[in-house]
C-alpha cells in the first residue's frame, strides 16, 4: 500500500479512456475543471467540454438537456456545490426524468483539509441517497474509482452520484479486484465482527483490522463502493455470520452508509452496531490526518467501535 494516489485523479484520465474507445460522452465543470481533473478532458477532447463557470444549477439543466440528445453527460464540481446547490436540479430534472446524468461531487470529506468547512462535503452521500433513482459511489482508491467512473458510464442507464476525495490515499485494491455495481468486495476475511467501510475508510478499516488480529479479534472487511443500491445480501450474510457489525465513512454518521447498512440490519438480522463517521458537526480548516483524527474517523476509532460492539455481542 505504498502508492497513493487521489482518486479524483481517475476522472479526468477515464473520461478520456472512454471517448477514446468511442463512447458518446460529453463533460460540463462549473469553474472548477482544474481541480475536478476535466480540464484534463478538455485539452484533448474540447468540443465535448463545456465550462458553464460558477452556476452549478445550469450546469445540471444543460446536462439533463444533452442526454436526451443521446449523450451521456457528466457533470462535476466540488461536492459541496453541486450536491447542495443544485439539489432542485438533480432531483426534479435528472432523477425524476430518470436521465442518463452522472453527477461527479470531488473534494468529498473532511480530508479537503485546509478549505475549511465551506469546502467539505460531509452531507451529500446521505442527500443523493434518499433521490428515487439514483446511483451513489464512493470509490476507495484511484484504481476502483477507475472502475467506478467507467461503470457509471457503462452499465448505469439512469442517474449517478460519484464521490471524489482531493487527498492522496493508498492503493489498496488492484485491476484484479472484483468490481461490480452494487456489490461489495470482500477485502478481508473473518468471523467474530464485521467493519463495513467506503471511501477513504477502507483503507483504514484494514488497519484496523490488522491490529484487532493483533489482540485475537477476527475481523471481516467489507468496501461498499456503491453506497445505494446497498450490497444487501452481503450485509446480512456479515450480520449472521459475525454477529456485529461497525459502519466507517468519512461522511456525516446521520445518513449515507451506516444508515443503509442499518436499515437492512434492522429488517433482516438485528445485531450490535456502531457508526464511525463525522459526529453531527461542521468540519474546519486544518491538516487532512489531523482533522480525521479529531473528529473520529481513524482506525483507531474503528477499533474503539469493535470493542463496543464485541462487548455488546459477549453480553
Amino acid at each position: 500500500m505504498s502508492e497513493k494516489r487521489a482518486t479524483r485523479e481517475a476522472y479526468g484520465e477515464t473520461l478520456i479512456e472512454l471517448v477514446n474507445e468511442g463512447h458518446d460522452i460529453v463533460v460540463l465543470d462549473a469553474d472548477l475543471a482544474k481541480s475536478t481533473t476535466t480540464g484534463k478532458f478538455a485539452k484533448v477532447y474540447p468540443e465535448r467540454f463545456l465550462d458553464v463557470g460558477i452556476a452549478e444549477q445550469n450546469m445540471i439543466g444543460i446536462a439533463a438537456g444533452l442526454s436526451m440528445t443521446g449523450k451521456t453527460a457528466f457533470a462535476s464540481s466540488f461536492g459541496c456545490f453541486v450536491a447542495n446547490r443544485a439539489i432542485d436540479q438533480i432531483r426534479v430534472q435528472v432523477c425524476y426524468g430518470n436521465l442518463n446524468v452522472k453527477v461527479v461531487g470531488t473534494h468529498g470529506g473532511i480530508s479537503v483539509g485546509e478549505d475549511g468547512a465551506s469546502h467539505q462535503a460531509m452531507e451529500e452521500v446521505a442527500t443523493m441517497s434518499v433521490l428515487p433513482n439514483m446511483t451513489v459511489f464512493v470509490p476507495c482508491d484511484y484504481v476502483e474509482a477507475k472502475k467506478v467512473v467507467r461503470a457509471a458510464a457503462l452499465d448505469v442507464p439512469g442517474p449517478a452520484y460519484i464521490r471524489l476525495g482531493r487527498e492522496k490515499f493508498p492503493i489498496i485494491t488492484s485491476e484484479d479486484t472484483p468490481f461490480v455495481v452494487g456489490r461489495a468486495v470482500t477485502m478481508r476475511l473473518g468471523g467474530d465482527v464485521t467493519i463495513i467501510a467506503s471511501g477513504a475508510l477502507v483503507c483504514a478499516a484494514l488497519d484496523a483490522a490488522v491490529q484487532l488480529a493483533g489482540s485475537g479479534v477476527d475481523a471481516r472487511v467489507l468496501d461498499i463502493h456503491t453506497v445505494k443500491p446497498i450490497d444487501a445480501e452481503a450485509v446480512v450474510a456479515a450480520a449472521k455470520e459475525t454477529g456485529a457489525i461497525v459502519t466507517a465513512e468519512e461522511s456525516q454518521v446521520h445518513g449515507g452508509l451506516g444508515g443503509a447498512v442499518a436499515e437492512v440490519v434492522c429488517r433482516e438480522c438485528p445485531v450490535p452496531m456502531r457508526f464511525v463517521g463525522m459526529p453531527d458537526h461542521f468540519g474546519e480548516s486544518g491538516k487532512s490526518a489531523e482533522l480525521m483524527a479529531k473528529y473520529g474517523m481513524t482506525a483507531a476509532d474503528i477499533v474503539r467501535s469493535v470493542g463496543e460492539v464485541l462487548a455488546m455481542k459477549r453480553a
